[in-house]
C-alpha cells in the first residue's frame, strides 16, 4: 500500500491526497506511526500514513477484470504479504556456515543470484536468474512463467525484490555494486511511463504553483525523473523518506 510521510500526521495525509489527487472522503487512511521529536536530535521520526481508495473507487477498476485476473490477483496478495514480511526484516539473512561479507565482485554477484533464486521459489514463482551488464549496472533478469506474480500490482513485488537485492549486495560485497532486478520487459516499459509521468507532473506543478509528491519508487527510477526534470529551469526535485518508501517531490522554483 502507498505510504506517505510528513512532520505531522496531517502533513503526511495532505501529501498523500495531493499525490493521489483524491479527497479524504474518497480514501481510507491508516496511521502507521506518529511523529516523534526525539531527544537532542536523536530518535526523531516522521509520521507515516497509508492511503488507499475506498471500496467504491476500487469496484470501478475491479469490474473490468477477467476471471483469470482475479485468480492471479488473489495469488499476488499472498505474495505481497510475504514480501512485506521480508521488507519488515529489512536485512537479508546472510548467516550460516559460509560467511558472506567482503566478497569479491563476481562472488557477490553469484551469491545474489542464488538469493534471488531462493526468494522466487519461496514466492511460488521459481525463476532462472540471468545477468546482464549494462551501462555500469548489473541487471538481474528473473525468467519465470509467473511474471505477474514477481512484478505485482503496480510493480510492488518487483520493487521490493529490487530493494532486498540492493541491501543484500551492499552487505556482502567489498565494493559498491549497482544492481537492477527486472522481470520480462517491465523496466523498459516502466521507463516510458516514468517519462510521461515526469512531463505531466512538471506541467501540473507549473500550472498550480504547488509541489507534487510522487509515489515511492526505487532510487534509479527517482534518478530518471530527476534527470528528465533537471532540464526545466522552472522545476526542482528532491527525495524524502526512507527506503523502501522514499519518494520524489517535484516543486516550482521560487523566483
Amino acid at each position: 500500500m502507498p505510504v506517505y510521510e510528513g512532520n505531522t500526521i496531517e502533513e503526511a495525509i495532505t501529501k498523500g491526497l495531493d499525490a493521489l489527487n483524491l479527497s479524504k472522503e474518497e480514501v481510507e487512511i491508516k496511521v502507521i506511526t506518529d511523529a516523534k521529536k526525539g531527544f537532542l536530535g536523536f530518535g526523531k521520526k516522521r509520521a507515516q500514513v497509508s492511503i488507499e481508495p475506498t471500496v467504491s473507487e476500487q469496484i470501478t477498476e475491479a469490474v473490468v477484470e477477467t476471471v483469470e485476473d482475479v485468480i492471479v490477483a488473489d495469488e499476488e496478495v499472498k505474495v505481497e504479504t510475504a514480501v512485506d514480511e521480508l521488507l519488515a526484516a529489512k536485512m537479508p539473512d546472510t548467516s550460516g556456515p559460509k560467511v558472506l561479507e567482503n566478497l569479491e565482485d563476481e562472488e557477490a554477484i553469484t551469491e545474489l543470484a542464488l538469493y534471488l533464486t531462493t526468494i522466487s521459489k519461496e514466492l511460488n514463482a521459481p525463476a532462472l536468474v540471468r545477468l546482464e551488464r549494462k551501462d555500469g549496472l548489473l541487471v538481474f533478469h528473473l525468467e519465470t512463467d509467473k511474471q505477474g506474480i514477481l512484478i505485482g500490482k503496480h510493480g510492488k513485488v518487483l520493487n521490493a525484490l529490487q530493494y532486498l537485492a540492493q541491501v543484500f549486495v551492499h552487505r556482502v560485497a567489498e565494493n559498491k555494486l549497482s544492481v537492477v532486478v527486472n522481470v520480462g520487459d517491465y523496466r523498459e516499459k516502466r521507463q516510458a511511463i516514468l517519462q510521461r509521468l515526469a512531463e505531466r507532473t512538471a506541467e501540473k506543478v507549473k500550472q498550480t504553483g504547488r509541489p507534487v509528491f510522487l509515489e515511492p519508487m526505487p532510487a534509479f527510477e527517482r534518478k530518471q525523473i530527476h534527470f528528465t526534470l533537471s532540464k526545466d529551469d522552472h522545476i526542482k526535485t528532491h527525495s524524502e523518506g526512507d527506503e523502501p518508501y522514499r519518494y520524489l517531490v517535484v516543486e516550482p522554483v521560487k523566483k
